[in-house]
């Protein structure tokens, strides 16, 4: 995401980028990296109590606790996303959709249903299309017992997209 970014402002093909990391894990890497570089801006929501457990500053960031499900995150999201968008006026959006918020997950200690982890793909990536902003979808972590639900999930993620961005092409 770091590398994207950087490449994309320096050949002037973006003015200003939102990431949206919903990671179960903060988004140290990206906070750390950008920390110096004001036309990205790095929002992360994530479980207060996963690794890292020191977390870096990002430009936003909001903690979960553990086992936060489908209606309270989505709510902190739907409440955080259209200010965002609409204050940072972003020109690209990189999307880190990690499937690790999943109640099924080993380490993710979020409490999020198939359902719910794909209410908010949606709801990002709709937020993403009413603004006209183009998206990169990044795969993120998912550690479930069973793989089906990781893949499932991931899946949902290019489904949504497909329909959002490319159902009126076909």
């Amino acid at each position: 995401v770091c590398i994207a970014s950087n490449l994309l402002l320096n050949r002037g093909q973006a003015q200003k980028i939102l990431v949206i990391d919903l990671d179960v894990h903060q988004g140290n890497g990206n906070a750390s990296i950008m920390a110096d570089e004001p036309r990205v801006f790095v929002f992360s929501m994530h479980g207060a109590k996963n690794y890292p457990f020191r977390k870096q500053v990002s430009d936003l960031d909001i903690e979960l606790d553990n086992d936060t499900g489908d209606a309270e995150y989505l709510q902190i999201l739907e409440d955080t996303l259209p200010r965002l968008i609409a204050e940072v006026a972003p020109d690209m959006i990189f999307y880190q959709s990690a499937v690790d918020v999943l109640a099924t997950d080993k380490l993710g200690k979020l409490g999020l249903t198939q359902a719910g982890c794909k209410a908010r793909d949606e709801y990002v990536l709709q937020q993403a299309k009413a603004a006209n902003i183009p998206v990169a979808i990044v795969m993120g972590g998912g550690y479930s017992e069973d793989i089906e639900d990781v893949v499932e999930a991931h899946c949902n993620t290019f489904r949504l997209a497909q329909q959002i961005f490319f159902e009126e092409l076909v």
